[in-house]
């Protein structure tokens, strides 16, 4: 099958699970009290500032497409686990809010970052609620996988700030005091965990055994990983017509990602002269060096060829959780799509 008709396969799935999930999402937000709601609606692009409605993206919906997809692959019924993508998502967007402001970051999705709007405390506080939101739609869900959605949801958060704490302890060190281990691992929690725990919820909601689950999630996070690597690209090589981010944002803010690491332990001149930037704030002409300095030292290389070998562990582990790939064949197109988007 061509990468085109995965891609147009892929894009039906998101827009599906938008779709079926976009309803009940919201209707789950409209019930937060009215300050929080308005901040939330905000942010998932349902309204403007001013709380007048807005046509805005809302997101890919990755996380809620794996449940259905993987509720689907072990032959359940992708309607039954909606709960399920609803509260994935919740998660993903209580994790956006704080990343914002945590990154002073002052765009998403083509427009103001919610914190820039309402301010930092409203902003890590809907956050928040958002997270509580979360557990309340799988608490308040009869079907029987809910209550070990609820332990895996919960485990899933606390390694998700796990990594987002070892990668803003990561900005603090010196720049090549930053293993690239240490920084996969972080990749790992910050990323992967999430799109693991995704898979793994479709395939509770489909009462999946708990080898199968367990395989589902390492695809995953496998998977989650070349997204984050993808990811970490885009953040310095992306166009900002596309992304709605400056380019390279992340190397303004001198993050340590994966290819930057990469380029930093090369051994080479190159990421001798990434060091030397990345030791002092940098002008728009310095940001050009630095990313200019990363591809010469190899980064941008390694990246995307541990993006390709981390998709094919993760083909692996599909094919231990559902030794027939054809029916496996919606999350093989998400995680192929995804890992190979340029924006």
């Amino acid at each position: 099958m061509s990468e085109a008709v995965e891609g147009r396969e892929a894009l039906a799935l998101l827009e599906h699970a938008r779709d079926v999930v976009g309803p009940e999402l919201r209707a789950s937000v409209e019930t937060l009290p009215g300050p929080l709601r308005r901040v939330a609606m905000y942010h998932f692009g349902w309204e403007h500032a001013d709380g007048s409605p807005a046509d805005g993206a809302t997101g890919k919906a990755v996380r809620p497409a794996l449940v259905l997809a993987a509720a689907r692959a072990f032959g359940g019924d992708p309607g039954r686990a909606v709960r399920a993508a609803v509260a994935v998502e919740l998660v993903h967007n209580f994790t956006l809010l704080h990343d914002d402001v945590i990154d002073d970051d002052t765009t998403r999705r083509h427009r103001p970052t919610a914190w820039t709007v309402f301010g930092v405390p409203d902003a890590i506080i809907a956050g928040d609620a958002l997270f509580a939101l979360a557990l309340r739609v799988l608490a308040e869900d009869r079907h029987p996988a809910s209550g070990p959605a609820i332990e895996r949801l919960t485990a899933c958060v606390v390694e998700l700030c796990a990594g987002q704490q070892a990668d803003c302890a990561f900005e603090e060190r010196a720049p090549h005091d930053v293993s690239l281990d240490e920084c996969l691992t972080m990749a790992i929690a910050k990323t992967g965990a999430l799109l693991g725990c995704s898979c793994a919820l479709g395939a509770l909601y489909a009462g999946a055994t708990p080898e199968r689950t367990s395989a589902l999630d390492a695809f995953g996070r496998e998977a989650g990983l070349a997204f984050q690597l993808i990811d970490d690209l885009i953040g310095i090589w992306g166009d900002p017509g596309r992304t709605g981010k400056p380019a390279g944002a992340d190397l303004a803010a001198r993050k340590k990602s994966l290819p930057v690491v990469a380029a930093l332990g090369s051994g080479t001149p190159a990421g001798e002269e990434l060091a030397a930037l990345y030791g002092a704030p940098m002008s728009p002409a310095d940001i050009l060096r630095a990313a200019e300095a990363v591809e010469r030292a190899g980064g941008r290389d390694w990246a995307q060829h541990q993006a390709a070998e981390r998709m094919g562990v993760a083909v692996q582990e599909l094919s231990r959780a559902v030794p027939d790939l054809a029916a496996a064949g919606d999350l093989l197109a998400l995680a192929e799509f995804v890992t190979r988007r340029t924006r």
